[in-house]
């Protein structure tokens, strides 16, 4: 056999849009205007730059940009390129386009390394394909891809969960192979905690505010039980399936953070440590494809860079946005049940829809309906994972996606009909925690705007596509259609929110779905509806979220937190810590600066109690200080007074409100706060039930109203079991309901041993309780006690039912009146302002607890003649 020939070495062009013209498998004629500039922008950048961000936004043809750059590359310098996605189904998207479509060929990888065969290795290797992986592909503790020169990191807004991974441990308490180790670190956990949150460690989510609850252990305490924590993750791990992540953490625990939840347990440090990481850290160039470089520094953030260098998109690209969509809010008109009829009809014309859901539980629910009513074919992840060409081949057909709001792309009439069930506004323990319990979320804005404009583009990817986007759950519908952030949006989809909105709101079912029809036709009488959009497009203005400059400024500081940190420098990693707090001064940073006052204090105290100066742990002690006096309204702040010097300065009362507050948020943002549908019904439920004589009305309108007020309410069926209990704050109201006796009547023995003895079968059956102070109080219309009911009185309050029922009403008007100004939980500005209301209005649990305590039932009520 004769020896092969090498080809002649490759005509390269000096930008990478040129290439695709020397590629005649292609099926596009050119790139775009706006591909072109962004693509000469980085061809004229120095070689040197390690680190460079290109901004194209969803829709904008950023894959065909990723790719030209990395085949340019791989060419001109002979370099071995990687572009990674963030899943397998996106791995196998990118690699069918760009055979497909472009005429490039490059090799996929997926699945564990072992199973790469021999030739797709030697394409990469020898730097005659590009390779096309996974994140997990390099961000792992033993990676094939261990020395890349070039790394392209397509949705790179989106990766922070898929880098961080590397460096997360995450205990699952529904994970059969976790639940032996979630057991074993909840009994080391637990003297650290509170019985509510020990309760809802271990017993599950089952409501709104027991699912969005997060909590994190202070520094102090984690260092406490580290060497526990450390025997017992060095048996459990391996048969977790957790080894990696452990091992890459295990040494390193002084430099992270334990979060808790009702659904993980979860180990992991603040920022990634990417840059300790060879196959990231030491590749020439790092390259990432984002929808938006962000003005907050967060990219620098979710990959653990100090310093990214930007290259925008071309300025008159930024006003039109892709594609034509058309929003459908069935919430703001319609009912549960019409809203599936509208579904599945909707469903029906469109023949072939996407359907994105937050859970693999929803997916089926929706797939279940579809089956039954409309017999299509459907498909899940699984499904259209390696190609979704079965998919569009059938005429009928629902892709049911599950926990996947990026990537999945079905452009022109692939797919004309989207549906998004809620969109979680946090992806892990950590961000739920600095959101809702650190009033952190100026530093997450950009992230979840991002996500959302994701999530809304799946069907939209060229300028000539139109989608119809049917937005329903909670969250979601709550974001796009609350005027008071839509000014943040890109103006066309500012725009399509507004005409979306007005035209949902109030019509009926059947108007929906004629409008359907006329949008999906696209004809005529669409295009003269249309010009309502263009012309709001043009008078829209885009304004620019608040504190993103101070931001900016700090965030090189903040990776050398971390990278200080990491090594064990405490004391450099507190002065960086310090450094950031230089910079954030804006009001709306108010919550991340707390956050970076504790996470110096806690630098300061680690060098403290590793042998550094004790002048530390005043240093420590100050900077505790100052969070707690930088955002008063943070109640998980409070905490760290038994960290100070002076633990007089903890303010019990105020902590106690604040919790009772961040209940309130989330029961109201599962209420949903753009229109008044859910809220209404909770409070007719209330209002009739407290109004109400038959006790089992009565009993579950009071325990819905301790839930609105931001109680633990509870109530069960059980022998000897009282009727509701309200617990915060350390307190707990215990009720013994009287509702339909007549006021004439004198309260017998047997009644009055019964709301006597109500704290003992408290703090037997209900473990929140144990801690805390119980008050037994007597709700009822009599004035009167027989004699042999008066001494069991003494240690019970008495609540007459008509002062109850009229403090209700009130309580009831001042949350409604504080709703109006509720946009998301976390906002420190709000729970200052309902703080006040809540204590002039004595609904605070400490101000309840303390006048129903001066009412003792036995001096209330006199003896019956």
């Amino acid at each position: 056999m004769a020896f092969k020939k090498p080809p002649p070495p490759p005509d390269v062009p000096d930008s990478p849009e040129k290439l695709l013209l020397n590629l005649p498998r292609r099926k596009i004629p050119d790139v775009l205007p706006h591909q072109g500039e962004v693509m000469r922008t980085y061809a004229g950048l120095s070689p040197a730059e390690k680190d460079v961000a290109l901004q194209l936004p969803t829709g904008s043809g950023k894959t065909l940009v990723g790719l030209l750059i990395a085949e340019w590359l791989k060419r001109k310098n002979k370099e071995r390129v990687v572009y990674l996605c963030p899943t397998n189904q996106l791995v196998h998207q990118v690699a069918e386009q760009a055979d497909e479509k472009y005429g490039l060929t490059v090799t996929r990888f997926t699945g564990s390394k072992r199973y790469y065969s021999p030739s797709d290795k030697a394409t990469y290797l020898n730097g005659t394909h590009v390779a096309v992986t996974t994140y997990s592909s390099i961000f792992n503790s033993n990676p094939f891809f261990e020395d890349p020169d070039v790394i392209i990191l397509d949705d790179a807004h989106a990766a922070e969960n898929y880098i961080a991974a590397m460096w997360s441990l995450r205990v699952e308490k529904e994970n059969e192979d976790h639940s032996a180790l979630h057991t074993a670190l909840r009994a080391i956990i637990r003297p650290h905690i509170n019985p509510t949150d020990a309760v809802r460690l271990a017993g599950g989510d089952e409501g709104p505010v027991d699912w969005s609850w997060s909590n994190k252990l202070p520094t102090p305490a984690f260092a406490a039980i580290t060497e526990e924590l450390v025997h017992v993750l060095d048996a459990h791990a391996e048969t977790a399936g957790l080894d990696y992540q452990w091992t890459a953490i295990r040494d390193h625990l002084h430099a992270c953070h334990l979060y808790l939840s009702t659904q993980d347990i979860l180990i992991r440090p603040l920022i990634p440590p990417t840059w300790t990481h060879e196959p990231f850290e030491k590749a020439r160039q790092r390259i990432y494809m984002s929808a938006t470089l962000g003005a907050s520094g967060d990219l620098e953030r979710l990959t653990g860079r100090r310093t990214i260098k930007r290259v925008a998109i071309p300025k008159d690209f930024d006003r039109q946005g892709v594609g034509r969509r058309f929003f459908i809010f069935p919430s703001l008109a319609l009912s549960e049940d019409d809203t599936v009829k509208l579904r599945h009809e909707l469903m029906r014309r469109a023949e072939r829809s996407l359907v994105l859901v937050p859970s693999s539980k929803v997916a089926s629910k929706i797939e279940e309906g579809v089956k039954a009513e409309l017999k299509f074919k459907t498909f899940g992840s699984d499904a259209i994972e390696k190609s979704k060409k079965p998919f569009v081949a059938e005429k009928q057909a629902v892709a049911i996606v599950a926990n996947r709001y990026d990537g999945i792309d079905f452009p022109e009439s692939e797919c004309r009909l989207l549906f998004i069930e809620g969109l979680p506004r946090a992806v892990n323990t950590q961000e739920r925690f600095l959101m809702s319990r650190m009033g952190a979320n100026a530093i997450f804005n950009e992230r979840i705007q991002t996500r959302v404009l994701q999530a809304v583009g799946r069907c939209t990817r060229s300028l000539n596509d139109f989608s119809a986007v049917v937005v329903t759950g909670i969250d979601l519908p709550e974001y796009l259609t609350d005027i008071r952030r839509r000014k943040y949006l890109h103006p066309e989809l500012q725009a399509e929110l507004s005409f979306g909105a007005d035209q949902s709101a109030g019509t009926t079912l059947d108007g929906i779905i004629e409008n359907f029809g006329i949008f999906l036709a696209n004809g005529p009488e669409w295009e003269e509806v249309n010009q309502q959009i263009v012309s709001a497009r043009a008078a829209a203005k885009q304004e620019a979220f608040p504190g993103l400059a101070e931001l900016s400024s700090v965030v090189g500081h903040e990776v050398r937190y971390q990278e200080s940190l990491w090594q064990g420098d405490f004391l450099a990693s507190m002065e960086h810590a310090q450094k950031v707090l230089a910079g954030l001064n804006a009001s709306e940073l108010q919550g991340y600066r707390a956050l970076w006052n504790y996470l110096a204090g806690s630098a300061a105290w680690l060098d403290a109690k590793s042998g550094g100066a004790d002048a530390l742990l005043q240093k420590a002690r100050v900077h505790f200080a100052s969070a707690k006096a930088a955002a008063r309204g943070i109640p998980w702040l409070i905490g760290l007074a038994s960290y100070q010097q002076d633990e007089t300065d903890r303010d019990d009362d105020v902590s106690a409100l604040m919790s009772q507050l961040e209940r309130v948020e989330a029961i109201l943002a599962s209420l949903g706060t753009v229109h008044d549908a859910a809220f209404a019904r909770r409070e007719k439920e209330i209002l009739e039930g407290i109004s109400s004589n038959d006790s089992v009305r009565f009993e579950q309108g009071q325990k819905l109203l301790g839930e609105l007020l931001g109680f633990e309410a509870g109530k069960v069926e059980r022998d000897a079991s009282p009727d509701p209990w309200w617990i915060a704050g350390g307190k707990c109201l215990v009720f013994e309901d009287h509702s339909g006796a007549n006021p004439d009547s004198a309260l017998d023995a047997t009644k009055a041993r019964q709301a006597a003895s109500h704290p003992n079968w408290m703090k037997a059956n209900v473990e929140s309780s144990k801690d805390t102070t119980i008050l037994p109080v007597l709700v009822s219309p009599v004035r009167t006690a027989l004699e042999g009911a008066h001494p069991h009185l003494s240690e019970v309050a008495m609540w007459p039912i008509g002062e109850f029922r009229t403090w209700s009403i009130q309580a009831l008007a001042i949350i409604r009146s504080v709703r109006t100004t509720f946009v998301e939980p976390g906002d420190l500005a709000w729970r200052a302002s309902a703080a006040k209301d809540f204590t002039e209005n004595k609904m605070s649990a400490s101000i309840l607890f303390a006048m129903l305590s001066k009412r003792k039932a036995s001096e209330f009520l006199s003896v019956a003649k």
